[in-house]
């Protein structure tokens, strides 16, 4: 899984790069999550795969935060280029003669180092506040990573500060990119809906498909493992849970986005040198 999720998002980057016709905003976010979704399998796979093959299941305190940082890094971002990637199929539906001016390199370059400077910025917060939790013995964490809040629960130290920060950043940093992903797409079901013919319809929901596709994929896996957690109290099912979002979702995304986008095929086609 963890090579089929590198070598398929790979592709997907080296057909945006290798195939002018793929010089767009929208393939240059994909590209972007591509990069991300390898980042983010890259962060907790291969330690768990040493896991598995060593078994043994220590991580260093240090490896514990470097992994809290670029997980909490990879995983909100994911969430951000979403949030723009649907922006960008709001602009192309909803005002299709403006798209090109609405969304030009500038505004798309500016959109995509805004996601990772605020999220570069949490990671960092995030994993500094950590730095202050003392512990009393040695940690067992009931998951297959370290993540923040079962450090945060294992720390024998006042944790009241850093729950505060936890929560109020995810609040923040998953619900407002929510919040526009739901809106536009508000506004994209009701341009939609405007259309007079069912071809014209089709054509305008196709464009967006695969995005809604990942988004549904990506969102549904993340308030499924969380709220079964909240409901079951089973760690050992919500760590398994977890896997969904962090190493399914990433594989499928290629396989999303390439299934029936003639371009992306044609693209890949050349790179593969296949011939049909």
């Amino acid at each position: 899984m963890y090579l089929v999720t590198v070598l398929g998002n790979l592709l997907i980057i080296l057909a945006t790069i290798s195939d002018s016709h793929l010089h767009t905003p929208m393939y240059f976010f994909l590209s972007n999550l591509s990069f991300v979704d390898v980042c983010l399998v890259s962060t907790t796979v291969p330690k768990m795969l040493v896991n598995i093959k060593m078994q043994s299941k220590v991580i260093t305190y240090e490896g514990c935060l470097i992994q809290i940082y670029f997980f909490i890094l990879f995983i909100v971002l994911d969430n951000f280029l979403l949030a723009v990637m649907a922006y960008d199929r709001y602009v192309a539906i909803c005002h299709p003669l403006h798209y090109t001016v609405i969304m030009n390199h500038r505004l798309c370059g500016l959109l995509v180092l805004a996601c990772w400077v605020t999220n570069v910025l949490n990671s960092l917060l995030e994993t500094l506040m950590a730095l202050r939790l003392s512990f009393c013995t040695d940690l067992e964490i009931p998951h297959f990573i370290c993540e923040l809040n079962q450090l945060v629960l294992l720390a024998c130290s006042d944790t009241f500060l850093n729950n505060i920060v936890m929560y109020f950043a995810a609040l923040l940093l998953a619900g407002v990119p929510l919040a526009g992903i739901l809106y536009s797409y508000s506004k994209i079901v009701s341009s939609i809906h405007a259309i007079s013919t069912a071809q014209g319809r089709h054509k305008a929901f196709s464009t967006c498909a695969s995005h809604l596709s990942v988004v549904s994929l990506f969102y549904c896996t993340l308030l499924g493992v969380y709220l079964s957690s909240a409901v079951t109290q089973n760690l050992r099912s919500t760590a398994t849970a977890s896997v969904m979002y962090t190493v399914v979702t990433p594989m499928l995304n290629p396989f999303i986005y390439s299934l029936r986008n003639k371009d992306l095929i044609s693209a890949l086609k050349k790179i593969l040198r296949i011939k049909f």
